[in-house]
């Protein structure tokens, strides 16, 4: 039977396959479930800068008068018990640590370098094996540079690195007109992964209600197909690992990705939507698949259909169709 452990972050996991963050990694038992259908790691549900910050600063004030908060957002936390979610996430650390023997990597959603990065420590101090850090800069402000909305993500990255020994990856969207340049930036900056794409809450319309509603609230599994693109393109010219992220849903797409020279994969909707038990079954196939082709281990696979050894590099950089919807 293959080898399927790999590493990640520096961190030693048993399958490439992680729980990303979300509503299934929020509770131990689930966890604990996870690591039983094979998953070598879990990346637990984000915290929200928010709660950080409205718990550090110990008054809603300050954040009214910083004005970078939403005002449903302060809406929400005005109601909410943010020291309990705080000292509940500390404790699920040090749970899992002790009840599970996979990775745990915390995880932030940022939205600046506001005084909440020291928080970061509390997260290493409870065991954390890594931090995940999930930084969401919409360039939706036209008086905004380019450059403005770049430098949010270095003086995040900066800011934690300064506060914890643990790696430090980062997730993003794929929202950069230089995005090769923006990848291999990020790398020099010191974070021990990339996770491509982050997959962000997209607004629909309900046109019998006029309210504004979620849209798709789960990936689709034709949407691996830009993660699968800037990975093959990058994963052997920068130094940090890259991690795939949104529709990663079967075997054969985790075969793909790791073939582009992803270190992981990681899967969400469709645990959602299949159960952990899907874990396996994508694992059996990636076995099965290993075999058939006489590899022995993941670091055999790895990186095969990346540009840098592509017969056709040329392949991954057109983006316009010239034959195929050619004809009728």
């Amino acid at each position: 039977m293959p080898d399927l452990s790999t590493s990640y972050l520096g961190l030693q996991l048993k399958s490439p396959i992680i729980a990303a963050a979300s509503g299934l990694t929020n509770s131990l038992q689930d966890i604990i479930e996870l690591e039983k259908h094979g998953a070598g790691a879990v990346v637990l549900k984000s915290l929200f800068e928010e709660e950080i910050v409205t718990e550090m600063d110990h008054e809603l004030n300050k954040m009214h008068s910083e004005n970078y908060l939403y005002p449903e957002t302060m809406e929400f936390y005005e109601d909410y018990d943010v020291e309990d979610t705080l000292s509940r996430y500390l404790k699920l650390i040090n749970d899992c640590k002790e009840n599970v023997q996979i990775p745990i990597i915390a995880s932030i959603n940022c939205l600046t370098a506001h005084n909440w990065p020291y928080f970061a420590k509390s997260l290493e101090d409870a065991g954390a094996s890594a931090l995940e850090l999930n930084i969401s800069v919409l360039p939706s402000d036209s008086e905004l540079t380019s450059a403005e909305n770049e430098k949010v993500y270095f003086d995040i990255i900066s800011a934690v690195k300064n506060e914890v020994t643990i790696p430090v990856s980062i997730k993003i969207s794929n929202y950069f007109s230089n995005l090769a340049g923006m990848l291999k930036r990020f790398s020099n900056a010191g974070v021990e992964g990339i996770v491509l794409f982050n997959r962000f809450y997209s607004p629909d319309f309900d046109i019998d209600s006029f309210d504004i509603v979620p849209a798709n609230k789960f990936s689709s599994s034709d949407d691996y197909i830009m993660p699968l693109r800037w990975i093959a393109i990058m994963s052997d010219r920068i130094e940090c690992d890259l991690s795939a992220s949104t529709g990663v849903h079967d075997g054969t797409t985790l075969i793909k990705m790791i073939l582009a020279g992803a270190s992981s994969v990681q899967v969400a909707s469709t645990l959602y939507k299949n159960g952990f038990a899907h874990i396996q079954i994508m694992l059996q196939e990636l076995s099965t698949w290993m075999t058939s082709k006489d590899f022995s281990n993941i670091n055999q696979v790895k990186g095969l259909l990346s540009q840098s050894k592509s017969i056709n590099p040329a392949g991954y950089l057109r983006i316009q169709f010239m034959k195929h919807f050619a004809e009728k």
